[in-house]
């Protein structure tokens, strides 16, 4: 995204990126692109966003976090 030093890195993703091949793609093949297309949607929907705990967020998953603090619609 920008140069090196830059503070428009992208490190957040590539963590993103690395951890799901650690966790994911790492661990099994798949015979169709179908079948890693639904694994990679579980993966996010199911793991990632329900279950997964994340340090920035206080070790909390993105679901409970967002239940603690909902965000109000503007009026």
């Amino acid at each position: 995204m920008g140069s090196i030093g830059d503070c428009f890195d992208n490190a957040v993703i590539e963590s993103f990126w690395g951890r799901r091949q650690v966790e994911l793609l790492n661990r099994r093949r798949w015979k169709t692109r179908i079948e890693l297309a639904n694994a990679i949607f579980e993966y996010l929907e199911i793991f990632h966003n329900r279950q997964r705990r994340h340090s920035a967020l206080g070790m909390r998953t993105p679901v409970e976090y967002e239940m603690l603090y909902p965000t109000r619609l503007p009026a």
